[in-house]
């Protein structure tokens, strides 16, 4: 079961192709019972499949592939197959009731997507408790650059990459890349692992063409302070390659609008159902303890690094001093109130109308005050990209660990790179995942939430 490229092993592709093609046909010929002669119904509703998945590529599924990714795509891939249904059902001039043509998707989409997931769960429990479909791997560059890829790797078994060696490339590197290269081919490595930092222009070129002519993957692990996109682009301009340096989805229309839509209702549910009757209760609980507004504004940077006026309930003493203090663990200016806010993130409830304005999303980056993103942006290279896309209630650094005060600049640059992996990521299934994770972190607790 070699896999050459990380995708799914050699004979699971094909077996994926052939059983959703038997799927489709079985229940096809269960729901609409078309008579034998009618075999080209089924031919063509196996070809529009299959070109729809060719297309959104739904077999390309990786070692690394979340589950979200693959939910996603298949999300995609059954909303095209039923507008093509709906056709060819058309062109057979077939009388189909609504409910014989959804039965049918249903069936047809648990089925697939069940299978897809065995599959998938199935190859990393392989991996995990038998030791197959092993990826060997070898790390070149100096330790401290490499560490955190194969302390992944040796606590992520169930990816199944093998690390067999490692270059520091501390002295003579010329010379250890030359033994690097001896030892990818004696010992029939599959991929090699590369940190840019540690190397000249014209030795990175020398990767490139040893990994080109030996048939090897070859990749790169971008330094902390030179993140680089995760998704660059082709494109052509008639005959003319042009490289885009990355590729934000929300930037496409569809996916535009299908993010503001989802904003746009989850904000007017949380405003009807939560904050209508909550905003009066906290309101009367901050005043009595302490004087001052109930709201708290504040200036942060937005999308286009606009700047917009953020609200949130009051969980300080009030002051009517402009300067802002981050807050401590244990802060005397928090209020009674206040701490409860913020251990149960209520306090951020009131940017749901910033949401409704489309200042903000429900999920994206968190915004900060402008005087931290001139901070953040001198000690993280390429921090104001995060601007290209609205900011958010919650976020993914925020599930991920990375939420409330930065206490240090790996705080800063980890956010920063769950932020980029979101814009060049992002799927409305992704959101969902975020959210209900956030809940999950309120409900038990989180230490950050002071």
């Amino acid at each position: 079961m070699r896999n050459t490229t990380g995708r799914y092993s050699g004979y699971i592709r094909p077996f994926s192709y052939v059983s959703d093609v038997l799927i489709l046909s079985f229940f096809g010929f269960y729901f609409f019972n078309f008579p034998q002669r009618e075999v080209p119904f089924y031919l063509l509703l196996s070809s529009v499949w299959l070109i729809i998945a060719a297309q959104l590529g739904f077999y390309e599924v990786y070692r690394y592939t979340n589950v979200v990714s693959i939910l996603n795509c298949a999300v995609k891939q059954f909303v095209l197959f039923t507008i093509s249904l709906l056709s060819i059902v058309y062109l057979y001039g077939e009388q189909t009731s609504f409910t014989t043509l959804f039965s049918y998707l249903g069936s047809v989409a648990s089925c697939i997507v069940i299978l897809k997931l065995v599959i998938y769960y199935f190859l990393k429990e392989f991996r995990l408790h038998y030791g197959g479909n092993l990826r060997r791997v070898i790390l070149i560059g100096s330790p401290e650059k490499v560490a955190p890829l194969q302390t992944f790797f040796s606590e992520n078994l169930e990816y199944g990459y093998k690390v067999c060696n490692s270059f520091s490339l501390e002295e003579n590197i010329e010379k250890e890349l030359q033994e690097a290269f001896s030892f990818i081919i004696e010992n029939k490595m599959d991929e090699v692992y590369c940190a840019m930092s540690d190397l000249t222009q014209p030795q990175i070129q020398m990767l490139i063409d040893f990994a080109n002519n030996n048939l090897k993957t070859l990749k790169f692990i971008p330094d902390d302070n030179q993140i680089l996109s995760g998704s660059y682009v082709f494109q052509y301009y008639g005959y003319l390659p042009i490289v885009a340096l990355r590729d934000i989805r929300l930037y496409e229309t569809y996916n535009k609008i299908a993010k503001r839509i989802f904003d746009i209702l989850f904000s007017v549910l949380v405003i009807v159902g939560v904050l209508s009757w909550l905003t009066p209760i906290l309101a009367f609980l901050i005043k009595l303890e302490s004087k001052g507004p109930v709201f708290y504004k504040h200036q942060r940077n937005g999308l286009s690094n606009k700047v917009f006026t953020c609200y949130k309930f009051r969980s300080m003493q009030f002051s009517k001093d402009e300067k802002y203090d981050p807050v401590s663990k244990v802060d005397s200016r928090v209020t009674a109130i206040g701490q409860f806010l913020r251990q149960t993130s209520l306090d951020e409830f009131p940017q749901f109308y910033n949401v409704l304005k489309g200042e903000m999303s429900v999920v994206g980056p968190r915004p900060h005050m402008i005087s931290y993103t001139e901070q953040y942006a001198l000690k993280v290279n390429n921090f104001m990209i995060r601007h290209f896309i609205k900011p958010g209630i919650t976020g993914l650094a925020q599930t991920k660990g990375y939420r409330g005060a930065v206490e240090n600049d790996s705080d800063i640059i980890n956010r920063f790179k769950y932020d980029i992996f979101y814009m060049e990521n992002w799927s409305i299934l992704l959101d969902i995942e975020i959210i209900l994770k956030t809940i999950y972190n309120i409900l038990k607790g989180d230490e950050k939430a002071y």
